[in-house]
Parts: structure tokens; C-alpha cells; sequence
């Protein structure tokens, strides 16, 4: 029997100026969903099952990017995406362009074992979702009002949103057009994203990941971003889970979920190495983070952005949540 560990994330890259109430509301988010885990572990259940409960409970509160409270495309609707992944026989399931499904992740979920495929997207899987009998909601639920106002703030700043709830107009009303980050070339906004994910290493020895969010706000319809990418946002093997958060672009030209765990395997590293290899020589210019587990039993949270929402714990009884350095 090995030691089970947990590691949940709900963005990285922060706003310094964060109010201490909105600092202190990710904190409990977090603290509840791993509580929610670790009580899970303690009974035994699977990384897989842990890593989807987690991920469903992260989707259901409006506080981060994902399922309600999702990031709107820039024409006010919601399109999210999921994926989750068991590194036991390397399985996975991935969703984009949902629209009504309450839960993505637990659709990837379904995708992976009920289909004979990796991936659905936009009509497809809504499709396969009706089929299954997954609980749909109308786009609507997933709207919120702070979403429709950083929509607006978006629209006059002409601009694509990281931090969707950071405003991007100045004291004098005047758009910050001048940011020196950039996405594919182009400049962009404050950068902030507030993706979720969850990883899980249970007693077994079983690693597991799941990743869940709305995207960008104002993002192109149809954009499809890291999270959903198996071996960019979310991977899981024999020797970890990995998921990721951050500018999806970036994560998806360095594969960063999946490197991870070819470093482990190919250099012979253990976790901490390898995530803080990946992180300093797999983004170029991009601003990422991860959390990880390994089949040990370790723990490992990292990021190169100025702050990641995160929290973990293992069996031993460490537990930490955290949002700074």
C-alpha cells in the first residue's frame, strides 16, 4: 500500500490587488474541495473518482472559471471544456464547445468510458450528452452578472480577457492597450486565468487528472484552449498526474502536462525536478502553472506567473492552501 496525496488548483497568475474578500473566498473554495478529497481517499475511493468529485464541486461554485461562473465568449454565451485522464492504462476523455451540460468534467468522464473515443466537441458532444442522460441546464445558469459587466469591459477595451475580473479600463476611463504580454504574437490584457484542475495519487498507487474551465473572456467562438488537450492541460501515467492552468497557448505548444512525466521517465527524475524543469525550459515567454502528483505519494505545486489559487494535502497529514509564492 502507498500514501495517497491530492492537489487542486484554481488558476495561475493573480491580481496583486485582489480584495482580501475575494482572497479569502478562494481559500475556503479550496480548503472545502480538498477536505472533500481527502475524505474520499480516506475511504478508499480511486484517484479517478476522487480527481472527477473534486473537479464537479469546483465546476458547481461560481468562483472560478468553470461550469457556472464561466468566462463568456464575445458573444455573451458559455462554451467550456474538460478533461480528465487515469494514468493506470493511460485512459482519457475530453469535451469542448459544452453549452448546457452542468458538470464537463463528468461528461469527459463519460467519454472515456462509455465511447470509443477521446475526444467530443460543440454539437457532438452535447449530443452524446442527451444520450447519456447527463443533467443539462439552459447557457444562462452559467452566466453571472460579474461575467456579463467584465464582458462589457472587455468589448471597450477591444481586448481578449486573462483575468476576466479585472477591469481593464484606468482612472481616467482610458483603455490599457499598452500591456507588453503577448498571445501568439498579439498583445492581451492583465494575465490571470482561473481554470481548475485536480490531481490524485491514491493508496494504489493510481494517478490521476481533470481539468475544467470556461476559456478566455471575450474569447473567438469556437477557441479551444489547453485544458481539454491531453498532454497540454491534463495528463496522467504510471508515474503522475499533471494539470495545468495558464495561457493555454503557451501550454499547448510545450505540451506541458505531458512533459512532466517524460522527464520523470526519460531522465530518471523524481517529480520536484521535473515540474521545476518543465516550468523554467517548456514556456518560452509564456506564464504557466501546474500541480502534480507522483505514484510515491509526492506533491508538487509550480508556476513562473506571479501566483497560483492552490492547495494540497497528503496522508501523512500535511495540508497547505496557498495563492502567493
Amino acid at each position: 500500500m502507498g500514501r495517497w496525496a491530492i492537489a487542486v488548483h484554481g488558476g495561475a497568475g493573480i491580481d496583486p490587488n485582489l480584495p482580501v474578500e475575494r482572497q479569502e473566498q478562494a481559500k475556503q473554495l479550496l480548503t472545502r474541495c480538498l477536505n472533500l478529497g481527502i475524505a474520499a481517499l480516506r475511504s478508499n475511493v480511486s484517484a479517478i473518482d476522487v480527481v472527477e468529485l473534486v473537479v464537479r464541486e469546483l465546476e458547481t461554485d461560481p468562483l472560478f472559471n468553470s461550469g457556472r461562473g464561466s468566462a463568456l465568449t464575445e458573444n455573451g454565451t458559455v462554451e467550456m471544456e474538460a478533461s480528465i485522464m487515469d494514468g493506470t492504462k493511460r485512459r482519457c476523455g475530453a469535451v469542448s464547445g459544452i453549452t448546457t451540460v452542468k458538470n464537463p468534467i463528468s461528461l469527459a468522464r463519460l467519454v472515456m468510458d462509455k465511447s470509443p473515443h477521446s475526444y467530443l466537441a460543440f454539437s457532438g458532444a452535447e449530443e452524446f450528452a442527451r444520450k447519456q442522460g447527463v443533467e443539462t441546464v439552459d447557457n444562462e445558469y452559467f452566466v453571472t452578472e460579474d461575467n456579463v459587466g467584465m464582458l462589457k469591459l472587455a468589448k471597450e477595451a477591444n481586448s481578449i480577457l486573462f483575468d476576466y475580473r479585472v477591469p481593464l479600463i484606468g482612472c481616467a476611463g482610458a483603455a490599457v492597450n499598452d500591456s507588453p504580454l503577448q498571445m501568439n504574437g498579439l498583445p492581451i490584457s492583465i494575465y490571470a486565468p482561473e481554470t481548475v484542475g485536480c490531481v490524485v495519487v491514491d493508496r494504489e498507487g493510481r494517478c490521476a487528472a481533470g481539468t475544467s474551465t470556461g476559456g478566455l473572456m471575450n474569447k473567438m467562438m469556437g477557441r479551444i484552449g489547453d485544458s481539454p488537450l491531453i498532454g497540454a492541460g491534463t495528463y496522467a501515467s504510471e508515474l503522475c498526474g499533471v494539470s495545468c492552468t495558464g495561457e493555454g497557448e503557451a501550454i499547448i505548444r510545450s505540451t506541458l502536462a505531458r512533459d512532466v512525466s517524460a522527464v520523470m521517465e526519460y531522465k530518471g527524475v523524481g517529480l520536484q525536478e521535473a515540474v521545476d524543469y518543465v516550468i523554467k525550459h517548456r514556456l518560452d515567454e509564456g506564464f504557466a502553472g501546474l500541480i502534480a502528483v507522483s505514484n510515491k505519494g509526492e506533491v508538487v505545486c509550480g508556476f513562473n506567473s506571479n501566483g497560483m489559487f492552490r492547495g494540497c494535502a497528503t496522508e501523512d497529514g500535511f495540508m497547505e492552501v496557498a495563492m502567493w509564492e
